[in-house]
């Protein structure tokens, strides 16, 4: 419990220092872990060690939105047709 009383004053002692709000600083720290855990997914997905189900699974999002994340970081994958 005190590390996160520890969290918590490092944030705000943060946004006091800097001209952002607490609220924006989480969001930059989400956004960057998010961004970590999405590229530590694409290298396994790179080596096929890990499938698009496992991989939205994990990070709580559509498939949809990992195939443009794919598509963004011009990765190739196999595109099926609704036929």
């Amino acid at each position: 419990m005190s590390s996160l009383k520890d969290i918590k004053s490092e944030i705000e002692n943060y946004a006091n220092d800097s001209n952002l709000s607490e609220l924006q600083i989480v969001e930059k720290l989400e956004k960057h872990y998010f961004d970590k855990k999405v590229n530590e997914n694409l290298k396994l997905y790179k080596k096929g060690k890990k499938k698009v189900s496992e991989i939205t699974k994990d990070l709580k999002i559509s498939p949809r939105k990992f195939y443009a994340i794919l598509e963004k970081k011009k990765i190739g994958h196999n595109k099926y047709k609704k036929d």
